[in-house]
């Protein structure tokens, strides 16, 4: 399998974005730009390994980012992206690759699967390079003297190109030499490393990407875009057994009998286990706690919901939401409404305003009605990472 290096340029100022700092170490849900865009990369099948440029004197916030990537040195940047993809070329050149991908550092939301379909596209024979990009769907105007429309410009065959850019390193390299030789109104005239390419008459394809993968250029572009929403649903049922109180959110109400289960049968929390499951495509709470494993008989089924909630926590998740409603003719949900949803909060580790305990009957039909058992349906609502 041929290597690749992830050549990351993280040099730029982005004067549009304002702020303290430049927007590769802005934070993004809570971690630098550059950070996610590393990790973006970094187990990807194919990428062998990871390199950055930046611009000289942004080594603190370089370390900050990277803490614990465990990657060689930065390389310092030039005075135009054009310069510092050079510069960050010739850093390879003493072990060269046989693939580079070209990368900017400002677009974190680039999914693997893009980073692979571009690798693939490049390995193809008389394949030089394959850039990632989008089809253009807006019409396009010429604008002339006054802001006056001069003429519309056909869209089809345009795209908008985006980064990555993958291409055979040796020949990469000899292009960007051959760019820099240039006088500096046509070197700057290079926009990105496709176009240096095609000036070396290397043949580049576009790959389709997604609208998703956008540079950042404002501070607004960094609202929760790394992140994703998913939402699951849960349903459990047990029956009345013998008893003097039912288990319902990790809380012990009174009743004339309790529910028959292998654990201690709480409906509310088994739901919700479920339903948090279902938000990583984690199966259900029976193949992660099978009722027939004698160790968990009688247990007490916080154990199950906590458990879930540390699988989106491992995953890089949080739990946004929880809510739960129990149906049931008794015993009366109400007085104890407050306390279940303390009781849940606590167990996943969120407010107390993130979750939503409500009650309802089946107006006397159905085992519910008929007083047998009590049901209950959950919803759980959680944030991933994009993958």
């Amino acid at each position: 399998m041929p290597t690749c290096v992830a050549l990351i340029v993280a040099a730029g100022r982005g004067s549009r974005f304002g702020g303290p700092l430049p927007k590769q170490y802005a934070l993004l849900d809570g971690q630098p730009v550059l950070r996610w865009t590393l990790l973006a990369f970094r187990d990807v099948p194919g990428v062998s390994g990871l390199r950055v440029v930046i611009s000289p004197g942004d080594d603190a916030h370089y370390d900050k980012a990277t803490t614990g990537l465990d990657l060689p040195p930065p390389v310092p940047g030039g005075a135009s992206r054009q310069q510092s993809v050079l510069q960050g070329l010739e850093a390879l050149a003493a072990d060269p690759p046989d693939l580079v991908a070209i990368h900017d550092a400002a677009r974190p939301f680039v999914r693997a699967a893009e980073i692979a379909a571009c690798l693939e596209a490049v390995g193809a024979p008389g394949i030089d390079g394959a850039v990632l990009g989008v089809p253009l769907a807006d019409t396009l105007k010429r604008v002339g003297d006054g802001g006056a429309v001069v003429e519309t410009v056909p869209r089809r065959d345009l795209w908008r190109a985006q980064t990555p850019q993958v291409f055979h390193f040796a020949k990469l390299l000899a292009a960007h030499r051959a760019a820099a030789s240039l006088g500096e109104a046509e070197a700057t005239a290079l926009t990105d490393d496709a176009a240096v390419a095609e000036r070396a008459g290397l043949k580049v394809v576009m790959v389709a990407g997604s609208e998703d993968n956008r540079k950042i250029t404002t501070a607004d572009d960094l609202h929760s875009a790394a992140m994703e929403t998913r939402t699951a649903f849960g349903f459990d049922v047990h029956g009345f057994a013998a008893g003097s109180a039912v288990m319902l959110g990790g809380i012990a109400v009174p009743h004339s009998q309790a529910l028959a289960g292998h654990s201690d049968a709480d409906v509310v929390l088994h739901a919700l286990t479920d339903a948090v499951l279902g938000t990583i495509g984690a199966g259900d709470i029976g193949k992660h706690f099978p009722p027939s494993d004698p160790q968990w008989r009688g247990a007490s089924s916080d154990r199950f919901l906590r458990h879930a909630v540390e699988l989106v926590t491992a995953r890089g998740g949080r739990i946004v939401h929880l809510d739960v409603t129990i149906v049931c003719e008794a015993p009366k949900v109400g007085p104890h409404r407050t306390a279940m949803a303390r009781s849940i909060a606590d167990i996943a580790g969120i407010a107390e305003d993130r979750v939503s305990v409500k009650a309802t009957t089946t107006e006397g039909l159905g085992f519910t009605g008929r007083r047998e058992g009590i049901a209950a349906q959950a919803v759980a609502t959680v944030e991933l990472p994009r993958s």
